[in-house]
C-alpha cells in the first residue's frame, strides 16, 4: 500500500482523511479484533478519525481505557470515544444518532475529510445525516442483514414496525451508498433479487470477516504420539445462533467411531449450558474438557486440536455472514466440519477441500460428517491446504488491502 495524499487550498500536502464510525465500543474484544486490527494499519497510509460508542462499564475501567488509548494514539488515529446508551431502547438510539452526527460533522468539516466509512445500519444512519450536510463520500460496511438479523433471533416481530423501519433505512443505505462492504459472496445474490436494485446496485467489495493470521499460526501440538487420542475443538458461543446441541451429537458419533477421543471446549459464560446440552447427548463427562481463555490464548488451546466443529442456523440472515472462527481454525491449520447456509462457508471448507459442510444433522449425516473430519485430520497436508485456504479468503492482510483499494478510490473521486 502507498499513502494517499491530496493538496489543501493552503497548498499543504496532506494524507486523505477517514472517519469511521462503530457502534460497536473499541474496548470490547470485537471492537479491537474486526475494527482497530484495520485501522492500525490503513492510519498508515489514511489520516483515520474514529468514533465509537463506549459501553458505561468499560468506560469505568480507567486502567484500560488509558492504555487502549496510549495505543491507538500511538499507531496515528484520531479517537473520538462516545457514551453508549442502551434504555429506554428507540430513544436511546436516536440520542446516540444525534451525539454522532453532530460530532462527525465537525470532525469532517474540521479536519476536511473525504470519507465516513459505516460500520452496520446505526453508524450508516449518521453517515447519511454527514453525506447531506457535507458533501462527504459513504462506505457502507453492512456487516450483514441485520433487521432479518433480529426477527431470525426472535428479538422483532416480522413486518413488524421495527423491521419494516430498519429496512427503510436499509434501502436508503443501498442506493446511497457511494460504496458498500459485503462479509459473502451469498449476501450479494441476495441484494441482486432486490426490486430496487434492478439496474441500480452500488459497487461492492466482498471483505469477509478476516484473522490476523500472523496470530492465528500452526503450533506444535502438547503431545504428537501416534496413539494419543483424538482431541475435537469447539471454540467461542455455543448460544443464539449456534446449533450446539447437534454439535454434541457429532461427538457422540465420532465416540462410536474412535471411543478415546476428546472434545476440548473453549468458551466463556455458558459452561452450565454447555454441560447440560453434552449430558443430554449422552456424552461422557471423562471425554470433556471445557476451558476458558482470553482471545490471545485460543491459538494455543486450537494447537491441541485435531480437527474442530460448530454448525450455525442456516436461517436467511446468516447468508451475510462469515464466521471468525473459520478463518481461525483454517490460520492455525485445523479442518473443520461446518453446515452449509451461512454465508461462503460450504463453499469455502468443500472448494479448498478443508472441511465438511453438512446439509442436515440426521444421526447419519452427523456420522458421515464426522468420519469425513475424521479422515481429512489424517491427511499430511491438511494443515498446508488449511492455512493457504485461510491466507486466500480470510486473511487480515488481504482485508486491510481491499479496504485500502476502497479509501483510495473514493478520497481520489472526492
Amino acid at each position: 500500500m502507498t499513502p494517499c495524499y491530496f493538496r489543501t487550498t493552503k497548498g499543504m500536502v496532506m494524507k486523505a482523511g477517514v472517519l469511521y464510525i462503530s457502534y460497536d465500543g473499541m474496548l470490547e474484544p470485537l471492537g479491537q479484533s474486526q475494527v482497530l486490527a484495520y485501522q492500525k494499519r490503513l492510519s498508515k497510509d489514511f489520516k483515520i478519525h474514529l468514533i465509537s460508542f463506549e459501553k458505561e462499564e468499560d468506560l469505568r475501567n480507567k486502567q484500560q481505557f488509558d492504555r487502549l488509548r496510549a495505543e491507538i494514539v500511538a499507531s496515528g488515529i484520531v479517537w473520538h470515544p462516545l457514551k453508549y446508551h442502551k434504555k429506554p431502547s428507540a430513544l436511546a438510539t436516536l440520542w446516540d444518532i444525534a451525539i454522532g452526527a453532530f460530532l462527525g460533522l465537525w470532525i469532517v468539516l474540521r479536519h476536511n475529510l473525504a470519507v465516513v466509512h459505516a460500520r452496520s445500519y446505526v453508524p450508516s444512519v449518521i453517515a447519511l445525516i454527514l453525506k447531506r450536510l457535507s458533501g462527504v463520500r459513504f462506505l457502507f460496511d453492512m456487516r450483514g442483514f441485520w433487521a432479518d438479523e433480529r426477527v431470525d433471533g426472535g428479538l422483532w416481530q416480522a413486518n413488524g414496525r421495527l423491521y419494516r423501519t430498519a429496512k427503510w433505512f436499509e434501502r436508503r443505505f443501498l442506493l446511497k451508498a457511494d460504496h458498500v462492504v459485503s462479509l459473502t459472496h451469498a449476501a450479494v445474490r441476495e441484494m441482486e433479487k432486490f426490486p430496487y436494485l434492478n439496474n441500480a446496485m452500488p459497487p461492492i467489495t466482498i471483505i469477509p470477516t478476516c484473522a490476523d493470521l500472523n496470530r492465528f499460526v500452526p503450533l506444535k501440538k502438547e503431545t504428537s504420539d501416534s496413539e494419543a487420542p483424538f482431541v475435537l475443538g469447539y471454540v467461542g458461543s455455543a448460544g443464539t445462533w449456534y446449533l450446539f446441541p447437534e454439535v454434541a451429537r457429532s461427538f457422540v458419533q465420532l465416540l462410536k467411531l474412535k471411543p478415546a477421543s476428546r472434545f476440548l471446549i473453549v468458551n466463556k459464560g455458558e459452561h452450565e449450558y454447555i454441560l447440560g446440552e453434552l449430558k443430554k447427548a449422552g456424552v461422557p463427562e471423562s471425554a470433556i474438557e471445557l476451558k476458558s481463555a482470553t482471545h490471545d490464548e485460543v491459538p494455543l488451546f486450537m494447537s491441541q486440536m485435531d480437527a474442530s466443529v460448530f454448525f450455525i442456523k442456516p436461517v436467511f440472515s446468516k447468508q451475510a455472514s462469515a464466521p471468525t472462527k473459520l478463518a481461525e481454525f483454517l490460520g492455525c491449520g485445523k479442518p473443520c466440519l461446518g453446515n452449509s447456509g451461512v454465508g461462503d462457508m460450504a463453499d469455502v471448507l468443500e472448494t479448498e477441500q478443508v472441511g465438511i459442510a453438512l446439509n442436515q444433522f440426521d444421526d447419519e449425516s452427523l456420522k458421515l460428517g464426522m468420519k469425513q473430519l475424521v479422515d481429512l485430520a489424517a491427511d499430511p497436508s491438511i494443515q498446508a491446504r488449511c492455512v493457504a485456504a485461510a491466507q486466500k479468503h480470510l486473511s487480515l492482510n488481504e482485508g486491510v488491502t481491499r479496504y485500502s483499494a476502497i479509501y483510495k478510490m473514493l478520497t481520489e473521486n472526492k
